[in-house]
């Protein structure tokens, strides 16, 4: 514990920066230091842990793996993810247990080993984890329109996928609706007199029958089963729409009906196992990626302080070289979330300029070369001062970019990243080759998804939003990006710009 005294200036800095809790142990499985985000987590005055036990935090079911597992993990001095696959639990100072994250990390110092456990109070999460899966079936599985509308404008917030099949209406056209558009036989002044036992009775429900528009114009009859919800704090109108065609004799039959339902079920449920799939592994992803650049920083700060001699130099290099790469990692990490905002809120400015592609094309290779596993090499495209841009420099540089760091990532040593330049009859196409572990065929209809990464690329560092950002951004300027991939032969992404934003150089 003196050791952790006598840095105790650097362990506060960083530990004290972050929000998830810290606890360090030594090898006896004796808590050395916290910070104040663990002894509030768990309900433990000022330096009240130091010297206790760590099991003094786990529930005690749990005692007798923990032991085992820890005792295991410190035999390894392998950084990883506790639990993986199962859920855990912490148990605070007056006994309420509270679900947790935790990665361990263990390092080294003075001689001694010593975990690091980076710890997450994950309550929340998991409520509205449970919040939402209950609103994913509602919306999603059920075979009846819902609808929620706001109560003074009645323009509509949210509709299920089954009214906007029904209707023929996407969610984004609706959202400028509102029931009367889709209800021509209602007029204001009577869904007004409807609604006003809702209003004065939040209680209560209003049944009633009337038909509702398609976008193709045909008509259906329905049944409404209305009341009055809340959306946060905000209070709202909640539709359960009934298609009654059935029941009014209209042509289609029964039978097929429940076929055609039963499909579309079946789907719904197969999406939302999907779906949750592609949650889970971003709750970890996001997780992982901050987690792990911090434990290396703030090891890699503790050792510094060993190394005092002039003839150290060396070794205090590669350590703020290991610091400035983790924080230009983060940095990236935090550039790729403003981007999807900016993206998403429609704030993003470009600025076509007229430059030649190379310009781009070198400053992309030369960043990577830094990047370059042992023995691997960029074949640099012969033709490529032929080409002249009209185009978002920035945006080019980006997607590039991206594009040439995955291939490196995900190749082996002494592989070749090739780039070509093609000028065909409507468009100019740069590709992308590399020779590595290829997308699985089953993974790759969501490679370009935000936050997804394939399932043999999930031990290497990523994000799974670099690629997402770089063809909305292309798309947005009229290119496009696509790919073709061999999983352990390589992958070939091919970024095509209309020639009417370039000009060739003749």
């Amino acid at each position: 514990m003196h050791v952790f005294k006598k840095n105790s200036n650097i362990f506060n800095l960083l530990s004290e920066g972050v929000s998830e809790g810290v606890i360090v142990i030594n090898e006896e499985q004796t808590i050395v230091a916290t910070n104040s985000s663990a002894e509030e987590m768990f309900g433990y005055g000022k330096e009240e842990l130091i010297g206790k036990p760590l099991k003094i935090l786990i529930p005690n079911r749990f005692h007798n793996h923990h032991e085992t597992h820890v005792q295991n993990f410190i035999a390894k001095g392998e950084k990883r993810q506790m639990g993986h696959g199962r859920d855990l639990y912490g148990v605070c100072k007056n006994g309420h247990e509270f679900p947790v994250e935790a990665g361990l990390n263990p390092f080294e110092l003075y001689g001694a080993t010593y975990t690091m456990a980076l710890v997450i109070d994950i309550t929340e999460r998991k409520r509205i984890e449970k919040e939402l899966s209950l609103w994913a079936r509602i919306f999603d599985e059920t075979l009846n329109e819902i609808y929620v509308f706001d109560i003074d404008s009645l323009r509509f917030i949210n509709v299920n996928k089954e009214a906007q099949r029904n209707l023929g209406y996407n969610m984004q056209e609706l959202a400028e609706m509102t029931p009367l558009d889709i209800k021509p036989d209602l007029k204001l002044s009577e869904f007004r007199s409807l609604a006003k036992p809702l209003l004065e009775d939040e209680m209560g429900k209003v049944d009633f029958e009337t038909k509702h528009l398609r976008k193709d114009g045909t008509l259906y009859p329905v049944e409404v089963h209305l009341q009055l919800s809340l959306m946060g704090e905000k209070k709202v109108f909640f539709a359960i729409i009934l298609d009654i065609t059935e029941r009014k004799g209209y042509t289609e039959k029964l039978e097929k009906t429940v076929e055609k339902r039963t499909r579309q079920l079946t789907k719904a449920l197969a999406k939302e196992k999907e779906l949750n799939e592609l949650k889970t592994r971003f709750l970890s992803l996001v997780s992982h990626e901050f987690k792990t650049p911090l434990s290396s920083i703030l090891t890699s700060i503790t050792l510094l302080g060993k190394y005092t001699e002039t003839e150290q130099q060396e070794k205090r290099d590669k350590h703020v070289n290991t610091i400035k790469n983790k924080v230009k990692y983060l940095n990236a990490i935090l550039n790729d979330f403003l981007s999807i905002e900016r993206l998403e809120s429609g704030k993003v400015n470009y600025k076509n300029e007229i430059f030649p592609l190379s310009k781009v094309v070198n400053e992309v290779i030369y960043n990577a070369n830094m990047l370059l596993k042992s023995g691997q090499k960029i074949q640099y495209p012969d033709n490529i001062d032929e080409a002249i841009v009209f185009f978002d420099e920035k945006t080019l540089e980006l997607a590039l970019s991206n594009l040439v760091h995955n291939a490196i990532k995900y190749s082996p040593e002494d592989s070749i990243i090739d780039l070509k330049l093609e000028i065909e009859e409507e468009f100019v196409v740069i590709k992308v080759i590399d020779e590595g572990i290829g997308i699985p065929k089953e993974d790759q209809k969501h490679i370009f998804d935000r936050y997804f990464r394939a399932e043999n690329a999930l031990v290497t560092q990523g994000t799974g939003i670099g690629l997402n950002i770089s063809k909305q951004h292309l798309e947005n300027l009229g290119a496009s990006l696509e790919f073709s991939s061999k999983i352990n032969v390589g992958s070939t992404f091919v970024l095509r710009i209309p020639k009417n934003l370039i000009q060739i150089r003749k």
